[in-house]
């Protein structure tokens, strides 16, 4: 660079350029008039120490800059631009000359759309560039301390940086200059100093395309954040479904089945009363009962898990379980019969450890059921048939700390329990009948 006697600054690219460019190239000078310089016999400038004169302009062929105005090194966000534009564009510019940084500053200052930051130290550039989140990049390939090339490489290594286009700045236009900086991940490649009208143009393009990135790519986080949350949405459904039906009734009623009827041949049904909790309930508050109830059922809820059992529902303190549905088993009666011989001891346990008068009266009965979903609106798992009101019957017509069974559940259990006959019993809607009081397992 130099003054000439005309009162003209020129930048000769040959003393500028990357050892890699041609070292022969002499040609290509950008010139800038002066005006109100002096007469000229002035020493050579370097780009950091040029005294910009008052009232100058800085101007070639295309524009005209005004240099009064300090350089533009930190962002100016137009009041307007982010009220409307979610990502405005913004310009970063890293040059270690400070004419070219107020050479684009001035270039952009009208430009409403555009923020723009310069950087003139190449070891800060990602770092400004984490800071102002840039949508463009204008970047030099001659730096002091570090290559452009390898600045280039840096800011692709990143992972915050690596989308964001990059336009190379060279000091001339060279075939192999510009293989090697696209190869390294450059977007474009710029002789400096550009036209206004392309560098606009150049800077808005790349710009909008990342812009268009980044709300692809928020678009699509959203949406996998939201899928996210729809599936733990979804997985708490799917849970509290599950906690009212069986896996298999949840999956057929998804699928909108209509009525879910299915008879099952050989079922035990149970029912279980809490006896003496209709008095107690006129001594505690209400919600001290419920409490009270809700810790009795959670301990039958986790034999009746335990046990592989099905716990049909609640009905005020009587509790009702099924053995051998939906998914049927040979030993049903079984199975129920261990689920009602530790529902004693549970409710054994709890009577010493809350000093009370409760006791239980279970009642069983085994045979065929019908076992469904009728209805639109609150749907219950249910059973249907003789079967069910049979073993209502055993429980109704039982004794308090016993376990009720009839004729066709003591046939299926005789042989690994003992029992006490208790002869015939009148029941209600059946007459006489035939009932035993399950013991103990042999």
């Amino acid at each position: 660079m130099k003054l000439t006697n005309s009162g003209t600054i020129q930048f000769d690219r040959s003393h500028a350029i990357n050892p890699l460019e041609n070292p022969e190239f002499n040609g290509n000078l950008v010139t800038f008039k002066l005006k109100d310089r002096g007469n000229g016999r002035n020493p050579p400038l370097t780009p950091t120490d040029i005294p910009y004169p008052k009232q100058s302009e800085f101007q070639n062929s295309h524009h005209r800059l005004d240099l009064n105005s300090p350089l533009n090194s930190e962002s100016k966000k137009p009041s307007n631009v982010t009220e409307h534009t979610p990502y405005p564009v913004t310009v970063l510019l890293i040059d270690d000359q400070e004419m070219i940084g107020e050479a684009v500053s001035r270039m952009l200052a009208d430009e409403k759309d555009i923020i723009f930051h310069y950087c003139s130290d190449p070891a800060q550039a990602i770092h400004k560039a984490l800071e102002v989140k840039p949508t463009v990049i204008l970047q030099d390939l001659v730096m002091p301390e570090i290559d452009g090339l390898q600045l280039l490489r840096f800011f692709r290594a990143n992972s915050l940086t690596r989308d964001i286009p990059m336009i190379v700045l060279s000091s001339k236009e060279e075939a192999e200059m510009k293989a090697r900086a696209f190869s390294l991940g450059a977007n474009d490649y710029l002789v400096k100093l550009p036209h206004q009208v392309e560098l606009l143009a150049r800077i808005r393009y790349h710009s909008q395309a990342y812009i268009n990135l980044v709300e692809r790519n928020l678009a699509y986080q959203t949406m996998q954040d939201y899928l996210a949350k729809l599936e733990i949405e979804q997985q708490k459904s799917q849970k509290l479904l599950l906690n009212i039906l069986p896996e298999v009734i949840a999956e057929r009623l998804k699928k909108q089945e209509g009525i879910i009827a299915d008879e099952f041949a050989a079922v035990t049904v149970m029912f279980a009363d809490i006896v003496g909790f209709t008095q107690l309930s006129a001594s505690i508050s209400p919600k001290a009962l419920v409490h009270l109830l809700n810790d009795i059922f959670s301990k039958f809820d986790r034999l009746a898990h335990n046990h592989g059992l099905e716990k049909i529902k609640t009905i005020g303190d009587s509790y009702m379980v099924v053995a051998g549905l939906p998914y049927p088993r040979a030993d049903h009666a079984e199975a129920i019969a261990e689920m009602a011989l530790d529902m004693q001891k549970a409710i054994a346990k709890y009577r010493k450890q809350i000093d009370s008068e409760l006791r239980i009266r279970i009642g069983i009965h085994s045979g065929p059921v019908v076992a469904g979903i009728i209805g639109t609106k609150k749907f219950i798992y249910d059973l249907w048939g003789d079967t069910v009101n049979t073993a209502a019957r055993m429980e109704s017509h039982g004794i308090a700390d016993e376990i009720q069974i009839t004729e066709a559940t003591y046939l299926l259990l005789k042989n690994q329990y003992q029992f006490q006959e208790r002869g015939l019993i009148t029941v209600k809607g059946k007459g006489r009948m035939p009932a035993y009081l399950l013991k103990e397992r042999f």
